[in-house]
C-alpha cells in the first residue's frame, strides 16, 4: 500500500486545489510520490479544462502598464466575477502585463504553467483575451487608461497631440466603445449588409422612392458615427473626435472590455 499520511493529502489538496478523494487517489496511484501525484492531478485537471473550454468566460480583468519603452494591455478572462477578484487571479494578470511590457506579447508563454494551474485550482475556463504591446516611437505619444478597476482598458497612440488631449480620447474610447479607427477600416461586407438593411427599413416606412438613396446615405453615416472613432461625437456630444484633435493624428487604438 502506498505510504502517505493525511497531512500529505491535505498538502496536495492545498497545492493543487483538488478535492480530498482526488488527492488521495492520486497519491495511491503514484505510490505516495508527491510530485508524481501533483502531475497526475494537473493532467486530470487539464483534461477537465478541455470540457470547460466552450463555457462562457465573460468575466475577468484587464490590466495596463506603461513606461518609457511603450505600453501593454492584457485581458485575463474567467467565468465568474468572484474568481476574477481573487488575489491570485489579480496577481497573475498583473504579472502578465508587466511581462508583456518588458518582453513583448510572446512572453505570455512563460506563464503557461501558472495559467494551467489556475484552471485546475478554480475549475473555470480561464484564458487570455486581448494581449497587445505598443512600442514607443519618436514623435508618437501613447496613453494607457484603465477604467472601472479593470473592467475596460485602452491603449491609444497619436502624433501632434498633447498628453491631455490623448488621455481625453482614451477616456472617450472607454465610454463610446468604437470598433474601428477610421471608416476605411470597416469591412466592405459589413457596410454592404448595413446598407441593404437600411434600404429595406426605409422601404417599409413608405418613404418616396426618389428619397431612398439620400435617406439611406444619412442613416449609413449615422451608423459609421457609432462604429468609427474619428466620426464619433466626443462623449456623445456634437463635436466629433476628428474635429477635437484638429491637426493631430490618431494612429491606432486597442480597447478590451469585461462583460
Amino acid at each position: 500500500m502506498a505510504d502517505f499520511s493525511a497531512k500529505d493529502v491535505q498538502e496536495l489538496r492545498k497545492s493543487t486545489g483538488a478535492g480530498m478523494m482526488d488527492a488521495k487517489r492520486a497519491l495511491v496511484d503514484s505510490a505516495g510520490d508527491f510530485e508524481a501525484a501533483t502531475q497526475l492531478l494537473r493532467e486530470k485537471g487539464l483534461a477537465k479544462a478541455l470540457t470547460r473550454a466552450d463555457r462562457e468566460n465573460s468575466e475577468g480583468v484587464v490590466m495596463v502598464a506603461s513606461d518609457a519603452s511603450g505600453a501593454a494591455l492584457v485581458q485575463l478572462k474567467s467565468e465568474t466575477d468572484f474568481s476574477a477578484k481573487s488575489d491570485g487571479f489579480q496577481k497573475l494578470a498583473s504579472e502578465l502585463v508587466e511581462l508583456v511590457l518588458a518582453e513583448g506579447v510572446d512572453a505570455v508563454a512563460q506563464k503557461t504553467t501558472e495559467l494551467e494551474n489556475m484552471k485546475l485550482e478554480i475549475k473555470e475556463n480561464i484564458e487570455l483575451g486581448t494581449v497587445v504591446r505598443y512600442e514607443a516611437q519618436d514623435g508618437h505619444s501613447i496613453d494607457a487608461y484603465l477604467h472601472g478597476g479593470g473592467t475596460a482598458g485602452v491603449l491609444v497612440e497619436g502624433t501632434g497631440l498633447s498628453d491631455e488631449q490623448l488621455h481625453e480620447i482614451a477616456l472617450h474610447i472607454a465610454f463610446a466603445k468604437p470598433r474601428y479607427l477610421s471608416r476605411d477600416e470597416v469591412p466592405a461586407e459589413d457596410v454592404a449588409k448595413e446598407e441593404a438593411a437600411l434600404l429595406e427599413i426605409t422601404k417599409t416606412e413608405g418613404k418616396p422612392e426618389q428619397a431612398w438613396a439620400k435617406i439611406v446615405e444619412g442613416r449609413l453615416n449615422a451608423w459609421f458615427g457609432e462604429q468609427v472613432l474619428l466620426e464619433q461625437g466626443v462623449f456623445g456630444e456634437k463635436e466629433t473626435v476628428a474635429s477635437r484633435i484638429g491637426d493631430g493624428t490618431l494612429t491606432r487604438f486597442t480597447l478590451a472590455m469585461i462583460g
